[in-house]
């Protein structure tokens, strides 16, 4: 391991949309960590890296990159979902920490099994939730601790798309194998936010569709989750999403949130902005604030305005690097991968058979 004074080296496995647009700018945004190597086998791709990140190593394939494990810190798997379990299990076995975007598994017995691996090695293995650290939802988590809401008894949440149109691509893939369509896509992190805020879930039922033609995937799932402390919840993700519904709707006791659009972080990254240090980053207008209140319509000018907190990504990789050095926690476990996976086959068989499945 280096020096507390040296960036962290990090391979890059996987160079498409989360790639190329989440991990590698907020690596290369980290004083902590250093973009060392990216793997892809597209040549498009790999030109794109070095335009995008001059210096870099650029290798085919995953054995090319973990044939220099001693010469790295830390391996990133951004490649596609049926990858995720060999190339991070490869990472383990040759000595390296290693993040894994969500999904981590297709499994929740795979994901525990990568668990144990890097139980047993002593390595760091995290998932990037990168959802925690939207604006709307740390402003959420705010307000639930500080009992804002009085005790919470309905939490909604919706991650929505209007995509009538298929765009293709693996993610749309009816083959068991790719772990393909939104139920596992946005699935897991609102099943994640649902489990941060409100603990294990005892109950899930779901109803998954089907809806555009041609597609092999679900792209209009509902969730259900009854919560072990009574907190129920009631998750959207969808790509045939005419009207689009408020991003959370969260009803407690005394009062009530609600919170439209989406946190603006992955549009700018899509942009090709970078957070800076000093600058507005995750920052949203005040019209686009969440409302709380009670007894009337935030869109009929109910409740007060709560300003939301900036948006965070960069805070994921801090942690990590933290991690890694000994001075902090792994911000995304495994294990509670493992629980959000739980609940995601227990959606998939809920759906299927028309069953409330208990956990």
């Amino acid at each position: 391991m280096t020096s507390p004074a040296t960036p962290l080296r990090v391979g890059l496995v996987g160079y498409g949309l989360a790639g190329s647009v989440f991990h590698a700018p907020l690596i290369a945004a980290s004083p902590d960590l250093v973009l060392d190597t990216v793997t892809t086998g597209n040549p498009e791709r790999a030109a794109q890296a070095r335009a995008e990140h001059p210096g870099v190593r650029v290798v085919a394939t995953a054995d090319e990159l973990l044939a220099r494990a001693d010469e790295l810190d830390l391996v990133v798997v951004a490649s596609p979902n049926k990858t995720h379990v060999p190339v991070a299990t490869a990472a383990l076995e040759a000595g390296l920490p290693v993040v894994v975007d969500k999904p981590l598994a297709g499994t929740a017995a795979e994901a525990r099994a990568l668990a144990a691996l890097a139980d047993e090695r002593g390595l760091l293995l995290s998932v990037f939730q990168n959802r925690r650290w939207d604006n709307d939802f740390r402003t959420l988590r705010a307000l639930v601790a500080d009992g804002a809401l009085g005790e919470v008894q309905r939490f909604e949440s919706r991650f929505e798309r209007w995509r009538p149109r298929l765009k293709g691509g693996w993610r749309e893939s009816g083959a068991p194998e790719e772990i393909g369509g939104l139920l596992y896509d946005l699935g897991s992190h609102v099943v994640d936010q649902a489990l941060v805020l409100f603990g294990p879930a005892v109950r899930v039922y779901a109803e998954s569709d089907v809806r555009r033609p041609g597609a092999e995937a679900d792209d209009d799932t509902f969730l259900a989750l009854t919560h072990a402390n009574g907190v129920r919840s009631h998750l959207w993700m969808s790509a045939t999403t005419a009207q689009l519904g408020p991003r959370f709707r969260v009803l407690g006791q005394r009062a009530g949130y609600v919170k439209y659009g989406l946190d603006p972080q992955e549009a700018a990254l899509r942009e090709g902005l970078r957070p800076e240090p000093g600058s507005a980053w995750g920052v949203e207008p005040e019209e686009l604030w969440g409302r709380l209140g009670s007894g009337e319509s935030p869109l009929t000018g109910g409740g007060t305005p709560v300003e939301t907190l900036p948006g965070d990504y960069p805070a994921y990789y801090a942690a990590v690097a933290a991690a890694l050095r000994g001075t902090g926690e792994n911000p995304v476990t495994a294990h509670e991968a493992a629980a959000a996976l739980d609940v995601l086959e227990a959606a998939r068989t809920s759906a299927r058979e028309g069953v409330v499945v208990s956990l």
